[in-house]
């Protein structure tokens, strides 16, 4: 975990690998909401690469995603098809959060091997020192479509909460 306060080759390191992240997102340059309450999570590869990297921030509130009812999908690949093409929408109603995942990233010659999962589990016991965050208290700044299945599959519901990473902080 990389915090705003570590030494300045750390946070060049981190500012270098969150242009690779954005860029492979297909984030603009986005600054991040207020850079002295983030924290960066690396997740180190044996042979010494970052194979991931989750940026968390404060923030107050999140909006529930509406969940659609799925049509008769007779397959799993036919439902990661389907979630991966529809629009969705969230409520309007701001729901109390702490935590705010602005980018969750992994190779992707590394995914599907619980690295997201891992590093959200890590992020949720050190984000507040001496606490544990409930998925409740996370949200996820506006997910990518497979952003979005990973969401849905950690949260254990299409439910969970999101944020504007840039106006994370606004109660509108």
């Amino acid at each position: 975990m990389v915090l705003p306060e570590d030494p300045k080759y750390a946070l060049k390191k981190v500012d270098e690998i969150r242009e690779m992240v954005d860029n492979d997102l297909g984030f603009q340059q986005a600054p991040l909401m207020c850079y002295s309450r983030t924290k960066t999570l690396l997740f180190i590869s044996n042979d010494k690469k970052v194979v991931g990297c989750l940026i968390a921030e404060h923030i107050q509130w999140g909006y529930r995603v509406i969940e659609e009812k799925l049509p008769v999908i007779r397959s799993e690949e036919e439902k990661v098809r389907f979630e991966r093409q529809k629009a969705w929408c969230c409520s309007t109603l701001p729901e109390p959060a702490i935590c705010g995942i602005s980018r969750i990233w992994v190779f992707s010659m590394m995914r599907r091997k619980k690295i997201a999962s891992r590093m959200i589990e890590c992020l949720r016991s050190n984000f507040i020192y001496g606490s544990y965050l409930s998925k409740e208290e996370i949200a996820f700044s506006d997910p990518t479509p497979d952003g979005k299945l990973f969401a849905t599959q950690y949260c254990g519901t299409g439910q969970f909460l999101v944020y504007n990473f840039i106006n994370g902080q606004n109660t509108t």
